[in-house]
């Protein structure tokens, strides 16, 4: 089974930018990431009018839209999917480890974000949190990375991942 972490935190934490920045690091020290990003929003990738968007429109539950360089499998769910289901659509020869952000009930192990200028408080860490990243000191049992410091976090989680993999 291909390694999950999750990036957690409330709106505005920076999960996005974090993940942006953290990806060429990461490929950098030779790991295949891919990403799985939760949206509280009816999220569309395909534009009215395109075909892909007509086949989906006139019924079809999954259109699998190709070129050359890429393809995107786009899958009409009458509910909300687990995240173990989407787990198991990737493909384990072109990914090493799967970064999750969001999500932050379920249970895999997880960093979690916060940043001193967000009203809303630390959120409470449980037994999957494995670190805090934030832009102030604070004490915890966890080990604390500084969000801006984007290759230190970078290195954190290649050696959770080299932990995951048996490696050293």
């Amino acid at each position: 089974m291909i390694p999950v972490l999750g990036i957690t935190g409330y709106s505005g934490s920076g999960k996005t930018t974090l993940l942006e920045k953290l990806l060429p690091h990461l490929s950098d020290l030779g790991i295949s990431v891919s990403v799985i990003k939760h949206s509280h929003h009816d999220a569309q990738v395909d534009k009215e009018g395109k075909d892909s968007w007509r086949m989906k429109e006139s019924g079809a539950k999954q259109v699998i839209m190709a070129c050359d360089n890429r393809w995107a499998l786009m899958t009409e769910t009458k509910e909300a999917v687990s995240l173990d289901y989407l787990f198991k659509q990737f493909d384990t020869n072109l990914t090493d480890l799967i970064l999750v952000e969001g999500f932050k009930q379920e249970p895999i192990e997880k960093i979690l974000l916060h940043r001193s200028s967000m009203e809303k408080p630390l959120p409470e860490q449980d037994s999957y949190t494995i670190a805090l990243a934030t832009d102030y000191l604070l004490k915890t049992e966890f080990p604390l990375l500084d969000i801006n410091n984007i290759e230190d976090i970078a290195h954190f989680i290649y050696q959770w991942y080299q932990q995951k993999c048996g490696g050293n």
